[in-house]
């Protein structure tokens, strides 16, 4: 299995950004932590950060034919984009949402997610752990 994992914006500030949210483990530790997780159930993965919307739309529409699946945390974009939900919703891959705090439990503006519909699952509040969940998840309903 081969999967793709999307990072919105500014999640290349972990650690920096409103630790008290996030955590203080920065971006590359996520990382090694998505890749270890990955080899845990022999999948391989591919990690992509983006703090522009197009780039990530991009991204999505260039893993029909080369990937199994998506884990994605849309971060901002979340909240904002329909551009990011129709794209998966486009190449109809299995995604998963992660979101490393519950947004249910955030800001109001925070709780519309435009990717879950689309999801097959959204894992929020479990931190790092949550890309773990994730990558399981597509593993075990492939």
């Amino acid at each position: 299995m081969n999967l793709l994992i999307i990072n919105g914006p500014n999640l290349n500030m972990l650690g920096i950004r409103e630790p008290e949210i996030y955590g203080r483990q920065d971006y590359s530790t996520l990382c090694t932590f998505i890749k270890a997780a990955a080899e845990e159930v022999g999948a391989t993965c591919e990690i992509f950060q983006s703090n522009h919307e197009g780039a990530i739309v991009d991204k999505i529409q260039g893993a029909l034919g080369r990937f199994d699946g998506i884990v994605i945390n849309p971060a901002a974009y979340t909240h904002t984009s329909v551009a990011i939900a129709d794209a998966l919703s486009a190449i109809a891959l299995p995604t998963v949402e992660v979101h490393l705090s519950d947004i249910t439990q955030r800001e109001t503006f925070r709780q519309h997610s435009f990717v879950a519909p689309i999801a097959k699952k959204t894992f929020m509040g479990k931190g790092f752990e949550g890309y773990r969940l994730a990558i399981r998840f597509l593993a075990d309903n492939s």
